[in-house]
């Protein structure tokens, strides 16, 4: 019943190139996914005293919310598979599961008379819109459509108008003219039936999470600005530096309906995110800065100290639910869902995986602390490749005889800017460690050509930038390209090389031949199209994409630079693309797992370019 769910959403969704699934025939691809390891509900008196689990905090919950009357908690929760929405009485019992999509469902809020729950779904084409969903028919409607995003419904107390925010009317933004996207969202209502739509915030900005008055007047929210977007997921991220972080703030307001007249309830630093009202105009909200999470309130009484999100108080003020964080350690190897459901998908706890060429092995990069990770393809075995101390080692990449792994060494991406980094080399057992570039040049990211003479890569610093391809035996760098490009991929054929391009502010898949002829466009869509690796039969692509958009508004995003990237497959010229993840979090830098290794698995008896075609 769920694969038949998943087929006929992904055929409404998605160009699907000879989709015909046979059972039991899987492709096996393992990813990074930045999110968080663990995310647990907790319920606390209104001050946050008195802490305890509403649920055993093992999983994915998150999102929680309070019903009108008290006796419903609605939350989302990963435990299926895909996110869907539940709700649970305030004691832990009774729990319920309310949709069941192999979509993204998401920030569930019922409505006051109970009957009817609003929520965040990519159901019905991929990007993120406001649906009603009927408790006692099971009917859902879609309520949002059109381009862009909306998120964060919230029910006026008499039921007749719903706000939301939207990225709508906008168009896609970068920080500081560089690879991350920024948002700007603004307020609207609607009545239920879709009508009366109208935007209560000007367009530009950055106004997030709605409340309602108990009069219905106005609407409680925080404000920032767009430019304060990426600084401010990053902001309590362990090791980003301050330079990268700046000093986000938001502020507390409420907008009165009838005057458009705005006042402030908040000052100072720091973001303050998901205002509540509790009691009366007491409003409570969460702080959060470069070091810490917290609780705060307008009226600025006493709290607990909590590391908490997105907290809902009871109707009668006296309660609090909440998600907060768990720290574990997560296995480098995870199975996870997968919206296709010819793919089986794995995650790892480092990044830029890579299979060694007998699919036995596989290598990843890890961040604090920095290195290099090899394990068998099962996970275990796990042990330390490379210590790179203070420096980063990226991109792994194996050599056709299973030998030895390539890598970037030094700083990259942000902190990588102007700055030296270098093309390393060491043999599978940990031995032989070389660097194969010298200089003031960063270099990184290379990848093997299928006989084992070459290398690409790529540059970025005073003598220039680009691709180049390096050969093994006489160490003579010749330039393939001089455009601002990245994550080159030699195929399995030799005959091409995948890469990314920034061009008139787009990333977007490009392949080249190795003499710099036939440079062919495989991607145009407004947002970021990169990481992406091959086949084993380089017949196919998979790779990271923000063209669904984005799921919620960014402020809120826990964990990730791009929460807006999921992955997809498409053909090696381009088209048949197919969607392989949908999820709040970030999804990239796959690696695609030999067929033969797959079979000698026991799992799934053809070879890709088989299940697939």
């Amino acid at each position: 019943m769920r694969i038949a769910r998943v087929l006929l959403q992904a055929a409404a969704c998605i160009v699907i190139g000879n989709y015909l699934a046979v059972a039991g025939e899987l492709n096996r691809v393992i990813h990074a996914r930045l999110a968080p390891p663990c995310i647990g509900l907790f319920l606390a008196n209104a001050d946050g005293s008195n802490e305890r689990p509403l649920l055993p905090a093992d999983g994915m919950d998150y999102n929680p919310s309070f019903s009108a009357d008290g006796k419903w908690i609605t939350f989302t929760s990963e435990r299926g598979g895909s996110a869907d929405i539940f709700r649970v009485h305030p004691d832990g019992s009774g729990v319920e599961r309310l949709t069941d999509s192999p979509s993204y469902d998401d920030q569930g809020r019922l409505s006051p008379d109970g009957r009817t729950m609003a929520f965040v779904s990519t159901r019905d084409c991929g990007t993120a819109n406001v649906w009603l969903l009927d408790l006692s028919s099971h009917r859902y409607r879609e309520l949002t459509s059109g381009p862009g995003g909306n998120f964060r419904p919230s029910w006026s107390r008499d039921g007749k108008w719903i706000a939301f925010t939207s990225d709508r009317d906008t168009k896609v933004a970068r920080w500081d003219g560089g690879w991350e996207l920024v948002q700007s969202i603004a307020i609207y209502i609607v009545h239920p039936d879709g009508s009366g739509l109208r935007r209560i915030t000007e367009l530009g900005g950055f106004a997030g999470s709605p409340e309602w008055s108990s009069d219905g007047k106005s609407i409680l929210y925080y404000e920032s600005n767009p430019k304060d977007v990426y600084p401010g997921r990053l902001s309590t991220i362990t090791g980003v530096p301050e330079s990268q972080t700046g000093t986000a703030t938001s502020q507390i307001l409420s907008v009165d309906l009838n005057t458009g007249i705005k006042k402030q309830l908040t000052t100072g630093g720091g973001l303050k995110l998901s205002p509540h009202y509790v009691q009366g105009e007491d409003v409570g909200y969460v702080v959060k800065t470069k070091t810490e999470l917290s609780l705060a309130f307008v009226s600025g009484r006493k709290v607990e100290t909590l590391p908490l999100r997105e907290p809902s108080w009871s109707p009668d003020g006296k309660m609090m639910v909440y998600q907060k964080t768990i720290k574990t350690q997560p296995p480098f190897l995870k199975p996870s869902f997968s919206f296709d459901p010819e793919f089986e998908m794995f995650l790892t706890a480092g990044v830029f995986p890579a299979y060694s060429p007998s699919g036995e092995q596989v290598v990843m990069s890890t961040f604090y602390p920095f290195g290099l990770k090899i394990m068998d393809t099962d996970g275990g075995r796990s042990r330390t490749l490379f210590d790179a101390q203070e420096r980063m080692a990226i991109f792994p990449s194996w050599s056709p005889d299973g030998k030895s792994v390539v890598f970037g060494l030094g700083p990259y991406f942000q902190a990588g800017w102007g700055k030296s980094a270098q093309i390393a080399s060491i043999q599978a057992d940990g031995s032989n460690f070389r660097l194969l570039t010298n200089g003031e040049t960063n270099s990184g990211f290379p990848s093997w050509s299928p006989d084992g003479k070459r290398l690409v890569y790529r540059v970025s610093g005073s003598d220039g930038r680009g691709l180049r391809i390096l050969s093994i035996e006489d160490g003579k760098m010749t330039t393939l390209t001089t455009e601002y490009d990245n994550f080159p991929g030699w195929s399995p054929q030799g005959d091409r090389i995948a890469f990314t391009r920034s061009e008139e502010g787009r990333f977007e898949i490009y392949t080249i031949r190795p003499d710099g002829s036939e440079v062919r466009r495989l991607t145009n869509t407004d947002g970021n199209d990169a990481h992406s690796v091959w086949s084993p039969d380089g017949k196919w692509l998979i790779f990271s994409s923000s063209r669904r958009g984005w799921k919620d508004e960014a402020l809120l995003n826990e964990i990730g630079p791009q929460p807006y990237g999921e992955l997809f497959a498409m053909h090696e010229d381009g088209t048949g693309v197919r969607q392989l993840t949908d999820n709040q979090w970030e999804d990239a830098t796959p690696a695609w797992m030999p067929s033969h290794a797959l079979k000698a698995g026991g799992n799934g008896q053809r070879s890709s370019a088989e299940v697939i075609h």
